[in-house]
């Protein structure tokens, strides 16, 4: 059935993005505190510019790191490794500032079997997941696609195929669609940081073989759809050199590319007990189980928390009119499946492993790898028996 046309834009950024930098950098201590001492509380935000990445927040531990260095190894990776770029790992300067979180915080959240306490969230706030059947990973087509050029430019990057870029980057990727159905590409921009020498034409006649193309889906390459290719006709100066970055800058990138709400918190640099983080999480997990149980083409899923208290205060589930079900009735199978306390979250998706440096550049949601317990379609099964279907 024919629905309404829109136009649906999303945008991603590389792992040379100056925000993504700074997203790697705090996930990468956050890893290095869980790995030695799991039950670690971690709130760690970065700040990069020329010569310059600044660690700052509230870390309680067992473990023993070298934060400086992590940063350091962790802009080595992302390929800052050259001072001509204004900022390099070896020759900048690296500020630690970090302190002990809040006793005032811990009361609140901390464990006490002896009282009957379970786990409380770590703050307040609203978290929402989304599902939906644009894709084979049930994400939204804009997002997924702006993901894959991203990296498929770090690929041919990395590759040595176009030996004249360098790691910062960004695109943009709009698309038609008809009603719930995505149709048609319309527009594709992107934007990668390259050597001083190359020419304009040049680089956008690689970009478009070498990265463009080999993402776009077979069905979109028949239809003409628009390119920009470095749209400022240069782009020399990039990375934190050329814009500061801050940890938590990028949170839609990191979602769902606009297509659903967002509650506002950042994930990076998060030990799980921040529900902003496990929360967001949980709601893809139950999200993506809905839409893969076939009660629903379009899922999401809103809770939130109170600082120190284990159970949501609310929980929703909207379905853009697809659902096989009442969505009252979805919202109660919900609760019967799934433990959305923030003890329960936790040990049902394995989150006390240092498994986040990887999730902070290409999105949090729609990878298909082993970390990803949040993209499990484990429970699909379950819910499908109890709906009835």
């Amino acid at each position: 059935m024919s629905g309404r046309r829109r136009l649906l834009t999303s945008e991603s950024v590389s792992a040379g993005h100056p925000d993504k930098v700074a997203d790697q950098i705090s996930d990468a201590v956050l890893d290095s505190f869980l790995a030695q001492d799991p039950f670690s509380r971690v709130a760690c935000e970065t700040l990069v510019t020329t010569g310059l990445a600044l660690l700052a927040g509230e870390i309680t531990s067992r473990a023993t790191v070298n934060c400086a260095e992590v940063a350091r190894q962790t802009i080595r990776e992302v390929g800052y490794t050259d001072s001509g770029m204004g900022f390099d790992a070896d020759g900048c300067c690296v500020m630690v500032v970090l302190h002990r979180q809040s006793l005032d915080i811990a009361v609140g959240v901390d464990e006490d079997a002896s009282r009957g306490k379970k786990l409380g969230a770590g703050d307040q706030g609203m978290m929402v997941g989304f599902a939906c059947r644009d894709t084979p990973q049930y994400m939204p087509l804009p997002i997924q696609l702006a993901h894959s050029l991203m990296a498929r430019l770090a690929q041919v990057r990395k590759a040595a195929v176009l030996s004249y870029l360098r790691p910062d980057g960004k695109c943009q990727v709009t698309v038609e669609y008809d009603g719930l159905e995505p149709v048609r590409l319309d527009t594709v921009v992107l934007s990668a940081q390259h050597a001083p020498e190359v020419q304009q034409s040049q680089i956008r006649s690689d970009l478009i073989e070498h990265v463009i193309m080999p993402c776009v889906p077979e069905r979109f390459r028949g239809n003409s759809f628009k390119v920009h290719v470095n749209p400022t006709g240069r782009f020399v100066v990039g990375g934190p050199h050329g814009d500061c970055g801050v940890t938590g800058r990028k949170i839609v990138v990191d979602t769902y590319g606009g297509r659903a709400r967002h509650g506002g918190g950042a994930f990076s640099g998060k030990d799980p007990t921040k529900v902003d983080r496990s929360g967001s999480y949980a709601m893809r997990h139950v999200a993506k189980n809905i839409v893969a149980a076939g009660l629903a083409d379009v899922c999401e899923v809103h809770v939130s928390y109170a600082i120190g208290v284990a159970e949501p205060i609310s929980l929703s589930v909207e379905t853009e009119g697809s659902a096989r079900i009442p969505e009252e009735r979805l919202r109660d199978i919900v609760l019967e499946c799934f433990d959305l306390t923030p003890g329960g979250i936790i040990e049902a998706l394995d989150l006390r492993r240092p498994i986040y440096k990887k999730t902070a550049a290409y999105g949090h949601f729609g990878r298909e790898e082993p970390e990803f317990t949040w993209e499990r379609t484990d429970k699909a099964d379950m819910l499908r028996r109890r709906a009835g279907q």
